[in-house]
């Protein structure tokens, strides 16, 4: 009997961590490291992926839109998944901060950790260069990248947010034109669609392999010596994460949604394994469309508009991390954070987890910009830098969940029937 595609993955992940621990970064065969080979198969993994991004989304949707109809109908989908996301978010960021205050992973037998200071603040030089220039107005800029000049570069450029922008334009207007052509358009959107669905079931044929390269890639470059100082904190941060996606997103499910949760967690399996090994929402996004239509049962209308927004805007562990991230730096350097100060880190946790999540260094950049409005140094990102892979997995699981999430929710709000029951795979 053929295992599913979940088990599959979850084989390649467990053996990533044995292989890439074995091999590490040197061993390799016949002038070539496994190293190298990890790296090439994982890229060629991630190319596939992002391959498919622009035409899914786009053609997804246009059909989903089409399909609504009437400009109130659009208004009260985009009402009910931004408020979704506010309220997750903001949930998932005062559970960073309870349980970071809690723990306080920046003290070391009650004092401040001045030693994890100076002993990991010194390989910061890249983040600065990174995040050099960047700041407060990247939360604006979001408004700006929301309204692309070119759509063609945005599509190269892998901008979604212009993208989705201008698909929901084509889809609400392209019901506004004669049926005749209206038909034509919703035809071929829809035959791209389906086209797009099919070679994503090809292309996760090889998520196992892909899969492997890329946490074993990870394993045999950081190792696991990195987090030994910096245990607390990486606890402290899969703590809390683990309280949002196996206590808050459960408990939404089964009381606003009303469905199983353990129903969405096998469906959603795929996906999750994915998000976790590429670090990447944008990237999982076609597997997870296919995880929310295929094994959840939520309707294309509600998927393609919820999820390639989620994808872009909703960092739900992002927004999390962020929070404990910036208050253990502050712990770490001695500095007693009151109410008003935390309330800030919450508040431009909040904005940044949505307004910079499409630059490069998106987590370092938002972290960096909360260290300024409580007075820290941008070098001290450095103190994170070693565990900040791995958590990126992390999160990135987070946020994909979440998403998955607001589909379901907001499908069933919508009246949608036949949503995680028997009748769906698993």
């Amino acid at each position: 009997m053929k295992l599913k595609l979940h088990w599959q993955i979850a084989i390649a992940l467990v053996l990533a961590a044995v292989v890439g621990t074995i091999t590490g970064t040197e061993s390799g065969l016949f002038g070539i490291t496994f190293y190298q080979v990890y790296d090439f198969i994982g890229a060629l993994f991630m190319n596939a992926l992002k391959m498919l991004i622009v035409p899914l989304v786009v053609s997804s949707i246009i059909v989903g839109i089409a399909g609504i109809g009437s400009g109130d109908a659009l208004g009260r989908l985009g009402g009910k998944t931004l408020l979704y996301y506010m309220t997750t978010s903001l949930i998932a960021i005062l559970i960073g901060l309870f349980i970071v205050n809690i723990l306080a992973p920046g003290h070391v037998d009650g004092k401040p950790a001045t030693d994890l200071v100076a002993n990991l603040q010194t390989d910061a030089g890249d983040v600065v260069a990174k995040v050099e220039g960047r700041g407060a107005g990247d939360v604006v800029d979001v408004f700006l990248r929301m309204v692309p000049t070119n759509v063609v570069a945005a599509a190269a450029n892998g901008q979604l947010l212009g993208l989705i922008f201008f698909s929901l334009l084509f889809g609400f207007f392209m019901t506004k034109i004669r049926e005749a052509y209206a038909e034509s358009m919703y035809n071929f959107w829809q035959g791209l669609f389906e086209v797009m669905m099919h070679i994503t079931d090809w292309v996760m044929k090889f998520a196992p392999v892909g899969v492997f390269a890329l946490v074993a890639k990870v394993v045999a470059g950081t190792g696991f010596s990195a987090f030994v100082p910096l245990a607390w904190f990486f606890l402290s941060v899969i703590a809390a994460l683990a309280v949002h996606f196996l206590v808050v997103m459960p408990v939404l499910l089964s009381t606003v949604g009303r469905v199983n949760p353990l129903r969405h967690y096998r469906a959603m399996a795929p996906a999750l394994l994915t998000a976790f090994s590429t670090s990447s929402s944008s990237a999982t996004l076609p597997l997870t469309m296919e995880c929310v239509e295929k094994n959840a049962g939520v309707s294309n209308r509600v998927t393609s508009f919820v999820l390639p927004l989620g994808a872009t805007v909703n960092m739900d562990g992002t927004a999390l991390y962020e929070c404990v991230a910036a208050m253990f730096i502050a712990q770490a350097y001695g500095i007693e954070l009151g109410f008003a100060q935390q309330f800030t880190i919450v508040l431009v946790a909040l904005l940044t987890s949505i307004g910079v999540a499409g630059i490069p260094a998106a987590s370092l950049v938002a972290i960096t910009i909360i260290l300024a409005t409580i007075g820290l140094p941008v070098e001290a990102v450095g103190l994170i830098l070693a565990v900040d892979r791995v958590l990126d997995m992390c999160r990135t699981t987070v946020n994909v969940f979440s998403d998955s999430c607001g589909a379901v929710i907001i499908g069933r709000l919508e009246g949608e029937q036949g949503i995680l029951t028997d009748t769906q795979k698993a």
